[in-house]
């Protein structure tokens, strides 16, 4: 019996690590996976090193997770007064505070083993993702522009991208870089719109909050600032059709946002900021396509 309730307890353990990593909510994952594609595409002139693409989609997983992980260690005595997270491991203590800093520290070890199969620069330039994902979530404390900041840590794959593919890190990797951050910004205070009163009941600052009754037209602005640096970018690489179509695409998605969020209903903006996948996605066809045809 006490091999059963061993095996148990250890299952049930790493079901909790799972939820800690959000592996079941992967919206997080998908949300750093395409601006990556897009850096790696472009970089790789629509044939990027297949090493390299394995390394980086690993990565992202990896770093998400641990992104994850580290963001409610330090939420650990908020999480529990917000509705949306009062029951994640770390809040109601089925995960302890030593497990997820030993879960933090294996998933970036994990992560930067991977990297050390890059070229130097790439290894450099994976010092400041981590740096940028180990601080990110104490930034809700200090400004109200987590969201930005958040913006950075899930960019900086992009000149990883291209300095893994290429060797160096040109202008147009930091325009992509501003693009998605731009965009980064947009969907997070979707996403920080459904937490708004809880967060100012306790004193979380957000984009939400700065942005108050004037956040519905940043969030297009920043959409639209986004659509057109991209559009800038596919006119510099001459793309075609198929890539201008993806972004007619992706400003019909930033508009049934926008028709998401008439109301700021919480529900309703969570679901604005989840259908930011299918934006990512389908930028990343029109660059995948611009290539293949």
């Amino acid at each position: 019996m006490d091999g059963v309730s061993n095996y148990q307890y250890v299952m049930n353990q790493f079901y909790q690590y799972i939820l800690l990593m959000r592996l079941n909510r992967p919206i997080g994952i998908y949300l750093l996976l395409w601006p990556t594609l897009w850096g790696l595409w472009i970089a790789g002139d629509g044939y990027p090193d297949i090493l390299v693409t394995v390394v980086f989609v690993l990565g992202v997983i990896l770093m998400r997770s641990a992104g994850c992980v580290i963001n409610d260690y330090a939420d650990r005595n908020i999480d529990p007064h917000v509705r949306r997270t009062n029951d994640r491991p770390l809040a109601t203590k089925r995960v302890s505070e030593s497990e997820a800093l030993i879960l933090f520290a294996v998933l970036c070890l994990m992560a930067f083993a991977l990297v050390l199969l890059m070229n130097i620069l790439t290894i450099m330039l994976s010092m400041i993702a981590i740096f940028l994902a180990i601080t990110y979530p104490f930034m809700k404390r200090y400004t109200h522009l987590p969201q930005a900041y958040l913006g950075m840590a899930f960019g900086w794959s992009i000149p990883m991208a291209f300095a893994a593919q290429t060797g160096t890190v040109p202008i147009l990797a930091w325009w992509l870089f501003i693009a998605n951050l731009l965009w980064t910004v947009a969907y997070d205070t979707l996403y920080a719109m459904v937490d708004r009163e809880d967060d100012l009941a306790i004193g979380v600052k957000s984009t939400a909050i700065l942005f108050g009754p004037a956040d519905k037209i940043i969030v297009a602005s920043l959409h639209l600032g986004m659509l057109l640096i991209l559009f800038w970018i596919g006119q510099h690489l001459q793309f075609g059709i198929w890539y201008n179509l993806s972004l007619v695409g992706g400003l019909g998605l930033s508009i049934y946002q926008q028709w998401l969020i008439k109301e700021r209903k919480p529900i309703l903006c969570l679901q604005a900021f989840l259908n930011n996948h299918w934006l990512g996605a389908i930028i990343f066809v029109g660059i995948a396509a611009n290539y293949s045809f």
